[in-house]
Formats: C-alpha cells, sequence, structure tokens
C-alpha cells in the first residue's frame, strides 16, 4: 500500500491568488465574472459582476452574453464548481 504522509500547505493558491483579477466563477446553475475582491471560508466577492448566460467561444475577446448586475456579487463558496482568470469583457 502506498500512502501521502506529508503535506505541505501552499500560501497565496486557488482563489486567494486571484484577488484584484477578473475572474469567471463556474457554479452549480449560473457562471458569474467580475474582479475578485474578497476571499473568506464561506463566499468569495465580486466587484463589477455579471451573470454570464453564454460564453461563446472561449477564445474569443468578449461574452456573447454577460449581464451586468447592479451591485457587487457574494458567492457562496460551497456552490462554487470552478474558476479561473480570464480576459474576456462583459
Amino acid at each position: 500500500m502506498k500512502k501521502i504522509v506529508t503535506v505541505t500547505e501552499v500560501e497565496g493558491e486557488g482563489l486567494v491568488s486571484l484577488l484584484g483579477k477578473q475572474v469567471m466563477i463556474f457554479c452549480m446553475n449560473y457562471i458569474y465574472t467580475g474582479t475578485l475582491a474578497g476571499v473568506n471560508t464561506t463566499c468569495i466577492l465580486l466587484e463589477k459582476a455579471a451573470i454570464v448566460y453564454a460564453t461563446g467561444a472561449y477564445d474569443k475577446t468578449r461574452f456573447d452574453d454577460a449581464q451586468s448586475l447592479p451591485n457587487d456579487l457574494y458567492i457562496q463558496t460551497n456552490s462554487i464548481e470552478s474558476f479561473s482568470e480570464t480576459n474576456k469583457k462583459v
């Protein structure tokens, strides 16, 4: 049997590494985009947030259909499936 016996915590990985950057957040029901402004154990904060209804081709510079929200958006971390930095515009 093989076992992993050493665990190393790496600072600045995951969502924290994307603070201040434009991100795309894939959640259970929707895709969101905005500037990642805050991260804690239960939620993240997106500024200049939008709901992405159609991404379009990922190599394009604009989303096909993204609707800007009137306020910042808090997203529960338990609903996030995946996330990445993006350069796509709303």
